[in-house]
């Protein structure tokens, strides 16, 4: 593990020089694992040094600068506690960009599997008895649709948990090429262990129910589906396509990281798994989506990351949408102290 001022990562990949349209996007934000000069910069104001663990006073939240499969770092932070629900977003293994970085890279294989078997085996040692994981993972078509085919095989000799479905959220923007179709799906794995409730109500969204038909008999009356329904909207489904993929012109939007889920899915996620008061877990806080989605809902998270930088922004997230309302901080500087200038203007970070 490297110190403090450089990159903390969860491999020995080299760090990655400032150059020009390295990894570029079509958004004007620079990505913090891109921007080693400014990730230098930021970590001075990192209030969690290596194995810290932050508490909420007022829900009792945790906050970690820990390592996913390290498992006295998870025994650390989660002590005796059980989860109710476990919501991870992993590296995916695929390198963003054609550029390989420390919070987006590409390694062998074998050793991205043994990075998976580490962290899963932890996270079921912290998942209650009757409980749920959801794993976000992407698959890159260049190199043979890994790693999820190989991780689902992984994740078969954990006899401890049941798949029980694969969901796709469509995203609204994707990338392609003239001669192959956009691509603009974003895979969810979704394992039980035991026998977890599940409320079935928070699969419905906001979008009404238009077609009709399927008529049937019901005590000697014929219905047809709308007259037979729960609700007049449909139901999710394992294909999600309500949701808007973050952005810059976004509230929810956490400027430099790159990737963000969006909080309308993890609050999906919660709800469907989770009462109020339980405890949920997320092992690679990242954008603190996870911990905005418990607090909003009134669940109890248990997050960390392995990168200092992320920790204190799960951090100021939680104590911005406490101050302002606000989920985050669309295109503004989630650190006013080192506000810099980036283009036309503009302050980014």
């Amino acid at each position: 593990m490297k110190g403090q001022t450089d990159t903390l990562e969860l491999f020995n990949i080299p760090s990655i020089k400032k150059e020009k349209n390295n990894g570029a996007t079509v958004e004007q934000l620079r990505r913090l694992d891109f921007d080693g000069e400014l990730k230098r910069k930021i970590l001075p104001l990192c209030r969690l040094k290596k194995g810290d663990i932050w508490e909420d006073a007022k829900r009792g939240h945790r906050v970690g600068l820990l390592d996913a499969t390290n498992s006295e770092d998870v025994l650390k932070i989660f002590g005796r506690k059980k989860a109710k629900l476990v919501v991870n977003d992993p590296p995916y293994n695929v390198a963003v960009g054609n550029a390989n970085t420390s919070n987006l890279f590409k390694i062998k294989l074998n050793d991205y599997l043994e990075f998976s078997r580490q962290w899963v085996e932890n996270a079921i040692n912290i998942m209650d008895d009757n409980s749920h994981l959801y794993i976000w993972l992407g698959a890159d078509y260049k190199d043979n649709f890994q790693p999820l085919p190989d991780f689902i095989i992984l994740m078969r000799t954990f006899k401890e948990l049941k798949p029980k479905n694969i969901i796709t959220m469509r995203n609204q923007r994707g990338y392609g090429t003239l001669k192959n179709w956009m691509w603009v799906r974003q895979e969810l794995l979704y394992y039980i262990k035991g026998n977890p409730q599940f409320n079935v109500e928070a699969e419905y969204t906001d979008i009404p129910k238009i077609l009709r038909g399927y008529y049937k008999e019901v005590n000697g009356k014929i219905t047809e589906n709308l007259e037979r329904s729960r609700s007049s909207f449909i139901r999710a489904g394992n294909v999600w396509v309500d949701i808007q993929q973050v952005f810059y012109r976004m509230e929810e939007n956490v400027p430099g990281c790159y990737a963000q889920k969006p909080l309308k899915a993890i609050e999906r996620i919660i709800s469907s798994a989770t009462s109020e008061n339980d405890l949920v877990a997320d092992f690679f806080a990242h954008a603190g989506t996870t911990l905005i989605a418990g607090e909003k809902l009134k669940r109890k998270v248990f997050t960390f990351d392995i990168d200092p930088i992320f920790a204190e922004i799960t951090i100021r997230r939680l104590e911005h949408f406490r101050e302002t309302g606000r989920t985050g901080w669309q295109w503004n500087n989630p650190f006013p102290e080192l506000e810099t200038q980036y283009d036309k203007g503009q302050k980014w970070i």
